[in-house]
């Protein structure tokens, strides 16, 4: 676990607090188009056997779960920025946050569970799109 420089200014140590860490605009999006869609989910579902960690999305019985990161939270490819203040402290934060997401994804597809990940800024009508072929998928051939 990355703890927290102590030297971070008052004002930028106050903006990180105020971070969503659910119900982040992107994800909202995408949770009203399932619901539009007629899906039903569980919202922010602790992952079994993995403390601290928390799915989006998740649809139980089909065991498919989903999650939309954030770009900077995340290391988006495209949109990844490196902070000046504190660098190599924020440079172990974010990869650890990187391999924790992909050690997350293993555990999960070991366990027969399809994951899907969306960055903040994809269309979220098409990753509502892509969630609704894995269920339709995963019900066609009966892995609930």
């Amino acid at each position: 676990m990355v703890t927290t420089p102590r030297n971070v200014a008052r004002a930028t140590s106050g903006r990180m607090a105020r971070q969503k860490r659910r119900d982040t605009g992107p994800e909202m999006q995408l949770r009203r188009i399932l619901h539009r869609k007629g899906l039903r989910y569980r919202v922010d579902l602790p992952l079994e056997g993995m403390p601290r960690r928390r799915a989006d999305v998740t649809f139980v019985r089909d065991r498919v779960v989903v999650f939309v990161d954030g770009c900077f939270w995340h290391r988006c490819p495209v949109h990844a920025t490196d902070p000046a203040n504190n660098g190599k402290w924020w440079e172990r934060k974010l990869l650890g946050n990187v391999a924790r997401d992909r050690e997350t994804d293993a555990r999960l597809r070991k366990a027969g569970w399809v994951v899907l990940r969306f960055w903040e800024h994809q269309d979220m009508e098409e990753a509502a799109e892509q969630v609704a072929r894995a269920l339709t998928e995963r019900r066609a051939n009966g892995s609930r």
